[in-house]
């Protein structure tokens, strides 16, 4: 077989592949890889390439979590948005363009008007180049590093101006919060599973979407307290298994809440909430009724709702607990690799040290006891 019906038969089975005739740039180079095959290693292997490509692409697609799918979609309707806005063709991320939007979203880039703040612009950036490049648009390393770099200056100038956008970290949960937590839920199944969801997520770090994705047998019972296989992280640190130990403080013991908010449930619901295939924490109406299982915006808005009940100063959110983990367990002297290993952040974590940093920037403070 000749290398010209070879090239041939591989543009066929592009076609066999779905690959139209008027290819846009990814495409275009899918079909040319099979051509390539198809002239080293005959058609036959070349469509087997093919299809293992096709399984690559299933994998990556089923592997990337939901939010970051959520994430890249929000941020390329950002960039179809400046695009509009500006003229520029969508399928084109030159330095100027790239440059272009980052100005554009600090000046006007939200759809009120108001510019974003320089770290949601940061994020929708990254997000439109991976956008970018999903499409076939060559984005070079340099002219991304470029923008991001306007990006950087253009926040600072944001500064000077006396500029401050964006929420700010979120505060982390402490012990007398979870004191006051504790006393403040009522004596009711919702106030057993708002003491149970408070107190465990605060000892494995949870983010919102982790409780959210427990299910009843994710949580298993050992001599010295529990053991949480918490599956629904961000990276391949958060895949783990959490044990969370008694409590010397009854008041606000995780292992005892969890226990007495998992037998109220069964005993006032019926025993097929004790199966492990239900969810962990359950949704409850203002009536008492089970309405399903917690997802994470319910979670958030549960974790705010029941700090401003207990008075707690600054509401807490969905991310507070896992804050409070990491700068309450510094505090008291636990070694950063035990708190990144129950947390499940990387041991060197940029943002988990951000948290001991809370804690830290006081003792070893460079200026502390000079006078």
């Amino acid at each position: 077989m000749t290398a010209t019906f070879e090239a041939a038969a591989a543009r066929d089975l592009a076609e066999q592949e779905g690959v139209p005739a008027v290819l846009d740039p990814a495409a275009a180079e899918h079909q040319v890889l099979i051509e390539r095959w198809a002239e080293r290693h005959g058609v036959d292997a070349a469509r087997r390439l093919a299809e293992a490509e096709d399984l690559a692409d299933a994998v990556a697609a089923e592997i990337t979590p939901d939010n970051t799918v959520d994430t890249y979609a929000k941020s390329w309707r950002v960039w179809q948005r400046f695009c509009a806005a500006s003229g520029l063709p969508e399928a084109e991320g030159s330095r100027g363009a790239l440059v272009a939007f980052v100005a554009w979203m600090l000046c006007e880039g939200q759809q009120n008007g108001k510019g974003y703040a320089p770290n949601s612009a940061s994020t929708h950036l990254a997000a439109a180049v991976v956008g970018l490049r999903q499409r076939g648009a060559a984005v070079s390393g340099d002219d991304q590093a470029e923008a991001r770099a306007a990006l950087e200056s253009l926040a600072v100038k944001l500064l000077q101006a006396g500029e401050r956008r964006g929420r700010g970290q979120a505060v982390g949960a402490d012990i007398d919060g979870l004191r006051a937590i504790a006393r403040a839920c009522p004596d009711t199944l919702t106030g057993d599973r708002d003491r149970a969801l408070v107190l465990t997520g605060f000892h494995y770090a949870s983010r919102s979407q982790d409780p959210a994705g427990l299910l009843t047998g994710d949580v298993t019972e050992h001599p010295r307290g529990l053991l949480v296989d918490v599956l629904t992280g961000k990276t391949k640190h958060s895949v783990r298994t959490a044990k969370i130990a008694y409590a010397d403080d009854l008041e606000i013991c995780p292992v005892r809440a969890w226990t007495a908010y998992r037998t109220r449930l069964v005993a006032e619901h019926g025993q097929q909430w004790a199966a492990p295939s239900t969810p962990a924490f359950v949704s409850i109406d203002r009536w008492g009724h089970i309405t399903g299982g917690m997802v994470p915006d319910s979670v958030t808005r549960a974790v705010k709702r029941i700090s401003a009940r207990a008075g707690v100063p600054i509401a807490w959110t969905g991310h507070s607990l896992r804050i409070g983990l990491a700068s309450v367990a510094r505090r008291a002297g636990r070694d950063s690799i035990a708190i990144a290993d129950q947390g499940g952040w990387a041991r060197h974590s940029r943002s988990m040290l951000g948290y001991m940093q809370r804690e830290d920037g006081w003792d070893d403070n460079a200026s502390a006891s000079l006078t």
